[in-house]
Parts: C-alpha cells; structure tokens; sequence
C-alpha cells in the first residue's frame, strides 16, 4: 500500500502524547489511512468511506464495547 497518498496524520486530542495510539489521514480520494503511532513508517490499513463511516457508527453505538459479563 502506497503511503505517499496519505499527507497529514492526525491524533486524537485525548490521546496523552505517550504515542500508544493510532493516526488517521484522509487521502484526497477519499480514502482512510489508519497507522500506529509508535510505527509511523510501519504498516497503514486503508479503509473505503463506506467502511470508515461503518467503523465510526459502530463506535458511537457501542458496537466494539467490551462486556465483562459475556466477555465481548
């Protein structure tokens, strides 16, 4: 995957600056790179708009929240 589309790399503003989370950036195709921070020449996933918004919803809904009681 080529990453030389994906310019500016943004964190979360709650992120704590001890580079344990991840980036995202918006290729002008509308893509979505997702990297490690602490990798930042490592690997980037890329997402569609579609799945990217998926992936967004999914989390406001709490879809990915973890349960103790069922081990989600």
């Amino acid at each position: 995957m080529s990453s030389s589309k994906f310019t500016t790399w943004f964190k979360s503003s709650r992120s704590d600056g001890a580079s344990n989370c991840v980036e995202t950036s918006f290729a002008d195709d509308g893509t979505v790179g997702v990297r490690d921070s602490k990798n930042p020449t490592g690997p980037i996933l890329e997402f569609t708009p579609t799945e990217w918004s998926a992936f967004v919803a999914g989390t406001k809904d709490g879809e990915f929240d973890r349960n103790p009681t069922n081990g989600r």
